[in-house]
């Protein structure tokens, strides 16, 4: 009798801008880390969403530093550039097929919000990602919970920060410290930024 003793490693996937990275996007990670069965939760900061304008975006270089800096000391997070080597715009089911070729030892969990679900049909090749990959789908205020196919909605709580409404909130000369990780808000501050 054989048994295979070697177990897939579970990574959950976090796309996202980043722009600035905040306490909800913490939050969420670390709610999926410790609760949804998975080995870590690793950050893809993304250069351009094809869904969104770009013309906001600070560096990516900057917002990959800013997230390594929020993330460091929590083992079950890492933080992945690999989109900055990828054509532009960044279509997820190329940055899947590429780490999937990289690790073939890891199973790769896609993490969305409720919103991205209900939009998702728009994604290039979304039937293809759907057929290869497991969808983890938090919650977001205004989104139904109503998902699409093989998506799991997880009961995380809903954090209603947008890293949009920092950003305004920095312009107009709010302190939004409590909204971000330290270092965030510390880089944000010591560089003037946005």
């Amino acid at each position: 009798m054989c048994f295979n003793l070697f177990r897939m490693k579970k990574t959950a996937l976090f796309f996202g801008s980043f722009n600035p990275v905040h306490i909800g996007h913490l939050a969420i990670g670390n709610y999926i880390a410790e609760f949804a069965g998975v080995d870590e939760v690793r950050y893809i900061v993304s250069p351009q969403n094809p869904l969104k304008s770009g013309t906001d975006l600070l560096e990516d270089s900057i917002r990959l530093e800013m997230l390594r800096r929020s993330l460091s000391g929590y083992p079950k997070f890492s933080v992945s550039d690999v989109e900055f080597f990828l054509p532009k715009p960044s279509f997820t089911f190329k940055t899947l097929s590429v780490l999937s070729e990289k690790e073939p030892d890891t199973q790769f969990i896609l993490v969305l919000g409720s919103d991205n679900a209900a939009i998702f049909h728009n994604w290039k090749n979304h039937e293809w990602i759907m057929a290869n990959y497991p969808i983890l789908v938090y919650p977001r205020l205004g989104s139904s919970n109503l998902i699409p196919g093989n998506m799991t909605l997880i009961d995380a709580p809903i954090i209603e920060i947008s890293s949009t409404f920092i950003r305004q909130s920095i312009r107009s000369g709010k302190d939004v410290r409590f909204f971000l990780p330290d270092a965030a808000y510390r880089m944000i501050a010591d560089r003037r930024l946005y």
